[in-house]
């Protein structure tokens, strides 16, 4: 259904309705126009914890006129199901969920998409620091990057980890996962969405390397890049950059 655009605020449209999507919206707070697009189901749900100014959606067809940006917080099943449609529709897409695009196929679908419609797919740095100086890098001839993520074994229940290591029993660093940062998002996708962006920013998904940790004596998570300057014949680290998850996964 088309809402009155009359008025001179810019417009948004968040894909998913949970803890990041109300994060966004509390931060902007009534200096933007939001609808968000919800999963069917969940439609009533989702006004009843709305502002009464903000439209919720069960379908992206439901729009006649697309917002400019629109924020995908809805998880990797958003970005395969939604991202093309917005592409095509000449918005810019910013994905959260950037481990969904370690999917060659969905990649190069959402490139395409893009192509056509004058779309623009973009990324957030998320719980890592140092994006731009790895871009920078990139640019002076980076000849090898490797990210290495360190979460306490409770980060890691119901992922692929619980198949490698006995969490409850853990009484030092272990090593969960040792390869390309492409295949750590498909085999770990709601823990290495960091993994993905920094090799976005830099070497590509098959080409950067991670090692994912489960560490005992982690109080949260922390990301460290390592980065090696063909350049400069050099190996610098970028900073570790730590972030205090109680609760969810990144």
């Amino acid at each position: 259904m088309p809402r009155d655009n009359g008025q001179t605020k810019p417009s948004l449209l968040l894909i998913g309705w949970g803890a990041i999507g109300r994060l966004v919206l509390d931060r902007l707070g009534e200096e933007i126009e939001a609808t968000v697009l919800v999963r069917p189901g969940r439609l009533d749900a989702a006004r009843a914890s709305l502002r009464a100014a903000t439209l919720a959606v069960e379908r992206l067809d439901a729009l006649d006129v697309l917002p400019p940006l629109v924020f995908e917080c809805g998880g990797h099943a958003a970005v395969r199901e939604h991202g093309e449609a917005v592409l095509a529709r000449g918005a810019e897409l910013v994905v959260v969920s950037t481990g969904a695009l370690a999917d060659p196929a969905l990649f190069a679908a959402l490139k395409a998409a893009a192509e056509r419609g004058g779309g623009r797919l973009s990324l957030v740095p998320g719980a890592v620091g140092g994006i731009d100086a790895l871009a920078a890098a990139r640019e002076g001839g980076l000849s090898r990057v490797v990210y290495t993520g360190r979460k306490p074994p409770a980060g890691w229940r119901g992922t692929a980890a619980e198949a490698v290591v006995d969490l409850d029993r853990l009484d030092s660093p272990t090593e969960v996962y040792r390869g390309t940062a492409g295949e750590a998002a498909r085999r770990f996708p709601q823990n290495a969405n960091v993994a993905a962006t920094i090799a976005l920013a830099g070497l590509g998904l098959e080409a950067t390397e991670a090692r994912l940790i489960a560490d005992p004596a982690a109080a949260g998570n922390s990301h460290r890049i390592g980065v090696g300057h063909g350049f400069l014949r050099q190996r610098t680290a970028l900073p570790i950059v730590k972030t205090e998850v109680e609760h969810g996964r990144k």
